[in-house]
């Protein structure tokens, strides 16, 4: 079993140094995947709704993963890969001040719109109501895994790193955005 792990892994390093982009969208889709197959199950599904799996995979790869890749290599490039207490410190601030609004508010649009299909006003009155208290949730949390992963992990790894506390992150948005539903229903 244990060699089978270890193959594994450095087939995903391989991939990580050949394919970085494609590697981190495919690991965000399957992140995003569990993450949704697990929500379901924690709110009472009795069979798993596959399209709604296949939805999440494709928030996963075609923006999770990328937008990940693309802000880690931005955030370098602006601070000059520093690695500083002061540095790490405006990294964390810059990130919680601009892509965790942007990406709660994103995937509760996402998740509203494409997902539960919901139409506009319904999804925009979801927002007004709930993206406050999500953010302000976001921000208990998030600044503590933004620091580790800037502070102990090289780039090629933050997106992974993230990516395993954003599928927790996608449960708790998945009950947030399903709250108004459960009671209605």
């Amino acid at each position: 079993m244990g060699d089978v792990v270890k193959k594994t892994w450095h087939r995903y390093l391989l991939q990580l140094q050949l394919h970085p982009l494609r590697t981190k969208a495919m690991t965000a889709a399957a992140l995003a995947g569990c993450s949704d197959s697990i929500g379901q199950k924690i709110l009472g599904a009795k069979r798993l709704q596959l399209k709604q799996v296949s939805l999440m995979m494709l928030y996963g790869f075609a923006y999770a993963g990328p937008f990940g890749h693309f802000l880690h290599k931005f955030m370098d490039y602006i601070f000059k890969g520093k690695k500083d207490t002061k540095t790490i410190a405006k990294k964390v601030l810059l990130e919680q001040l601009t892509s965790s609004p942007w990406n709660n508010f994103f995937f509760m649009l996402y998740y509203g719109l494409i997902v539960d299909g919901r139409p506009w006003y319904l999804v925009k009155s979801k927002l007004k109501k709930d993206f406050p208290s999500v953010q302000l949730n976001a921000w208990k949390v998030w600044p503590i895994v933004a620091w580790v992963n800037y502070q102990y992990l090289p780039v090629q790894f933050r997106v992974l790193f993230q990516g395993f506390f954003a599928a927790c992150w996608g449960i708790f948005l998945k009950m947030q955005a399903r709250s108004g539903v459960i009671k209605k229903a």
